[in-house]
């Protein structure tokens, strides 16, 4: 008996003790309210060790992928596979999200007073100066920031292939790569043995501050992103394992640690970890999981773009322009799928992609302050979204390129 207890401890103690910090600070939050601020700083500590490492992590895993892919001689095969399964995975929830949003429209009867903005107020920010600085930065020192974790990771995979390139003339280089992402992986394994108490005390916060500013219109926004978020959650991605032959069962067993940290840190940065680990245990071969999820942190997240389309039609209908036709919805969701790419990978990542919107809807810029509403709200369905789907992308690309 002693030893099954061990046995079930030792497989399922760390998933326990997630969940059970996570309810915690879920009880706590509701119980006290803005007052449960006091554990704040617990959560950020973790939260700031965790992103301490992800930059190295990000680096060291990127690269390496890189040299055992070009080895491999599918360097081009995985690439352009990942690359189609985030486009196609992003179509799906776009395309749900939009016809969800079409029959349940809680934005017809919004009550915002729209004269607070100013349809014409674009100019102060270009599109193509948006791409730009999503993709790029101005100062090698600027890499080294997880705001900036998509100019690293192409940084990171031009290293990677540069090291493969110059096979044994770089050696050395190579096997830094390879010891670094093993000491940083260790790192990281470390610090999320803190896991339960710092999730537990951030996600605390989290609901004490957010309980009260769920409202009105607000609220039925949040309650139908959650909808269509739950679809794609539950059924799509359940489709998409069997897909890759993977039984229902194993399949949200592997998905319990990387959904409750993405519901505790509300940041797809600090899943890397446990997401990893979830697609080695599904079978995903090193080399695909190491590229294909942290590429998918910044390029691929499906919560980001269903919370996404609620922005670009809760902008319409704030001005009074309803969408019509299959132009308009096309052009919605292709918008929701690039506003996701320039979400940063943290908790409420900034307004970066709200001004993006605005740019591109031709709104005033100061307008992007009431889509961050929306975005804050539900940040914790779109995040867990954002997290899982890069383990579900893994196990597609894992079952095309194989």
């Amino acid at each position: 008996m002693d030893r099954k207890k061990s046995s079930f401890f030792k497989n399922y103690g760390a998933t326990l003790l997630l969940l059970l910090g996570l309810l915690a600070g879920g009880v706590l939050g509701a119980l006290l309210g803005e007052s449960v601020r006091v554990l704040r700083p617990v959560g950020m500590l973790f939260l700031n060790l965790v992103f301490v490492l992800v930059v190295p992590l990000v680096f060291f895993s990127v690269a390496r992928s890189l040299v055992v892919m070009h080895e491999s001689g599918v360097i081009g095969k995985v690439l352009g596979t990942a690359l189609g399964v985030f486009l196609f995975m992003s179509l799906v929830a776009g395309i749900f999200s939009f016809g969800l949003m079409s029959v349940w429209n809680p934005f017809a009867r919004m009550t915002v007073d729209a004269g607070s903005a100013d349809l014409a107020g674009a100019d102060a920010l270009n599109l193509g100066d948006a791409i730009v600085a999503a993709l790029t930065v101005d100062d090698f020192p600027l890499l080294f920031s997880r705001e900036h974790l998509l100019p690293l990771i192409l940084f990171a995979a031009l290293f990677g292939l540069a090291v493969a390139l110059l096979g044994q003339r770089a050696s050395l280089v190579r096997q830094f790569v390879e010891e670094g992402e093993s000491v940083v992986m260790k790192m990281m394994e470390l610090v999320m043995k803190l896991a339960p108490i710092g999730i537990g005390c951030y996600f605390a916060d989290t609901v004490g501050q957010l309980g009260g500013q769920i409202v009105g219109d607000y609220l039925e926004i949040f309650l139908v992103v959650c909808a269509a978020s739950a679809v794609c959650y539950g059924l799509f991605y359940t489709l998409f394992a069997l897909f890759c032959h993977i039984p229902p069962g194993k399949f949200w067993k592997a998905m319990i640690p990387p959904s409750a940290t993405a519901v505790g840190t509300s940041s797809s940065a600090a899943c890397l970890p446990v997401n990893l680990a979830a697609a080695r245990t599904l079978g995903v071969s090193d080399k695909i999981a190491d590229g294909v999820i942290p590429l998918g942190t910044n390029l691929h997240k499906d919560g980001s773009v269903i919370t996404s389309v609620a922005k670009v039609l809760f902008a319409l209908y704030f001005f009074h322009m309803m969408p019509d036709g299959a132009g308009a919805a096309a052009l919605i969701i292709l918008l929701a799928i690039l506003e996701s790419v320039v979400v940063g990978a943290i908790p409420v990542g900034g307004m970066t992609g709200e001004i993006l919107l605005c740019a591109v809807l031709g709104l005033d810029p100061s307008f992007a302050a009431t889509l961050l509403i929306i975005g804050t709200i539900c940040d914790i369905p779109a995040t867990l979204l954002n997290a899982t789907g890069n383990l579900v992308a893994s196990l597609l690309v894992h079952r095309l390129v194989k």
